[in-house]
């Protein structure tokens, strides 16, 4: 799994868990809603990390938070 593919992962994950959107997501994190819709249908292939720091901020959550899952660890 390449880095895209798990924090992609990692935002399907937070979604569920946060019972959010990501309409919702967007508005929080100060993104407008394409660029995480983008990025989810894979047209735009690779994220930011300023575009990560912002969905932290839309998920409440700490950057260390989000990447801390084994499946950042084994990325290629």
């Amino acid at each position: 799994m390449n880095v895209d593919h798990a924090a992609r992962a990692r935002i399907k994950e937070l979604l569920k868990e946060k019972n959010t959107n990501i309409s919702e997501l967007s508005l929080k994190g100060g993104l407008t809603p394409s660029t995480l819709y983008d990025f989810m249908r894979g047209t735009t292939e690779h994220i930011q990390l300023n575009t990560v720091k912002q969905v932290c901020m839309g998920f409440g959550i700490r950057m260390a938070e989000f990447f801390d899952k084994p499946y950042f660890d084994d990325y290629e």
